[in-house]
């Protein structure tokens, strides 16, 4: 049985955890508020952003533009896997690496052949020594921004266009509530035209467009695949804090339960100690009569 000494270190080591994991959980509370609050605004931009593509879209032929090109047989495919830099977060990128792996071994995924690239540590060293790295983008702030993914998708579409990759997906946790986060994985590139947003009109080859569809495509396309990155990286920022309030407010409940078993183990050890302390008192004035 520990000695009361040894409870007493062991209550106080988890005290100092139940700091930590308490003081971590209201960090990460404030950081998911301020996510939540980006995400809102982007889904809200999205929606417009998706309404002007499908009035473009249905205004003509389908554009010729490098983003929309797609191979007829693609046999390399570039993803880009979107995790944390920091642990701590349940399992929070755990569940997306499973995801990927599971996803590649498709047999519709097993002709290709898979580079990919990073944002945030946890996913490269996972998979580091398994597949072929082109980049690892970390450090990123903890609020991005379309400028932060600017870069990232400059490099996409290069590898894209410059035939590297014949195709581009993205994955990322998308988040629905702190408490559920869903691995997604979804193709990029080349940019396929999707189904008609409700409530807009059936006239939509009158469209009068200025400048010309094209040009406007032109200009329109590389900012619809920017705000793509953007929109997942936000996703990603709000779901990676929605975790870790979660798996911090478990940790502190644990530490508290502990806390009161310790206790109570603490107090019977002291009780045993007291009443042996008796008992050899007792026993020595017995033996002083006799």
């Amino acid at each position: 049985m520990p000695s009361l000494k040894e409870y007493k270190a062991k209550l106080v080591s988890l005290g100092n955890t139940r700091k930590m994991t308490k003081t971590m959980k209201m960090v990460a509370a404030s950081k998911l508020h301020r996510a939540m609050d980006a995400q809102r605004k982007a889904q809200d931009y999205a929606h417009k952003l998706s309404n002007l593509a499908h009035r473009i879209a249905g205004a003509g032929d389908r554009s010729s533009h490098p983003l929309v090109v797609a191979k007829a047989e693609p046999k390399s495919a570039l993803v880009l896997a979107i995790m944390s830099d920091k642990g701590m977060c349940g399992g929070f990128n755990n569940h997306l690496i499973r995801h990927i792996a599971r996803w590649a071994q498709m047999p519709q995924q097993r002709l290709k052949s898979f580079t990919f690239s990073f944002i945030g540590r946890r996913g490269w060293l996972f998979f580091r020594h398994r597949v072929r790295v082109e980049k690892l983008y970390f450090d990123l702030p903890p609020r991005p921004t379309p400028e932060d993914a600017q870069k990232i998708t400059n490099d996409l579409t290069q590898a894209f266009t410059s035939g590297a990759a014949d195709e581009v997906y993205i994955a990322y946790n998308h988040f629905n509530n702190p408490l559920s986060q869903r691995p997604v994985i979804r193709k990029i590139l080349p940019m396929e035209p999707t189904q008609p947003v409700i409530g807009i009109g059936a006239h939509r080859e009158d469209l009068i467009i200025e400048p010309q569809k094209d040009e406007l495509t032109a200009f329109l396309l590389p900012k619809i695949l920017n705000f793509e990155i953007y929109f997942a990286l936000v996703e990603n920022a709000a779901g990676e804090n929605g975790a870790r309030m979660t798996a911090m407010d478990s940790a502190t409940n644990n530490a508290t339960k502990m806390i009161r078993t310790y206790t109570l183990l603490r107090d019977r050890a002291r009780q045993a100690s007291i009443t042996k302390e008796l008992i050899e008192i007792v026993s020595g004035a017995e033996a002083l009569k006799g």
